[in-house]
């Protein structure tokens, strides 16, 4: 999937600005080595160069490590593959705000990160748990349907885990879990009653992949309307985020 860098800093930078409550969590130590996986545009990642550490982010998207490279110079970026990647270095901890669950290879990340930890290192993250954005997903696809694209609703774009299957997971690979919390977080939307095809725009164009431009701006705008009694709050937009975050510690 391409990401439009400039879109996602004007129109969602609530993505970030969340993930600065999980950098308390990540505790950052002067002078420890820690990646950031997923880093998008460099904002947190240099958060973390700012308090003190060394910071190396990776993300998959050229466009986002584009963007990230020319806004914040004094840290590394690469483009790497969050399920298969590599460094020389061990690092301290491996930070990551908002990307897991785009991977959906959970094992393989697993696996990459714990490979590039040093023993004792610290795995911290949040990502969408089981049951994030559930009446956004439900009504796309009713509406994708609607209009005679049940296979385009069949569409996995996400892999959104229960707090227990992913402990499992991370503890099959030599995790220890010290920490994890499956909480509803309802987010705001901005541009009022157009947040949620924007939204959508931005995050699941692969539910609209080969749809005519007229048509699918009609769909958004069904979309919209089936979501506006459970989205709208008094002209203030909310999406239902439900989060899942944890630390767990490389034994």
């Amino acid at each position: 999937m391409k990401w439009n860098a400039e879109l996602y800093d004007n129109k969602h930078a609530f993505v970030f600005q969340y993930g600065e409550s999980v950098l308390e969590m990540l505790d950052v130590k002067q002078g420890e080595h820690i990646l950031d996986l997923g880093c998008g545009t460099g904002h947190l990642t240099n958060e973390i160069q700012k308090l003190g550490a060394v910071a190396t982010g990776i993300d998959s998207s050229p466009e986002m490590v584009k963007k990230a490279r020319e806004t914040y110079g004094n840290v590394d970026y690469f483009v790497a593959d969050g399920a298969d990647f590599h460094f020389d270095e061990k690092f301290d901890a491996v930070f990551s705000n908002a990307t897991l669950h785009w991977i959906r290879n959970a094992d393989a990340v697993i696996k990459s990160v714990y490979n590039a930890l040093k023993p004792g290192g610290r795995f911290v993250a949040e990502m969408g748990g089981k049951g994030n954005v559930a009446k956004l997903i439900a009504a796309t696809k009713q509406v994708l349907v609607n209009h005679g694209y049940a296979k385009q609703a069949k569409t996995e774009v996400w892999y959104f885990p229960s707090l227990a299957e992913y402990a499992a997971r991370l503890e099959a690979q030599g995790f220890r879990v010290t920490f994890a919390a499956h909480f509803d977080r309802k987010t705001p939307l901005q541009d009022g009653d157009q947040g949620v095809a924007k939204w959508i725009t931005m995050f699941a164009p692969l539910y609209l992949v080969g749809i005519p431009e007229e048509e699918k701006k009609q769909m958004l705008t069904e979309v919209t309307e089936l979501l506006e009694p459970h989205y709208n709050e008094n002209g203030q937009w909310y999406a239902d985020y439900v989060r899942l975050r944890f630390t767990a510690i490389k034994e």
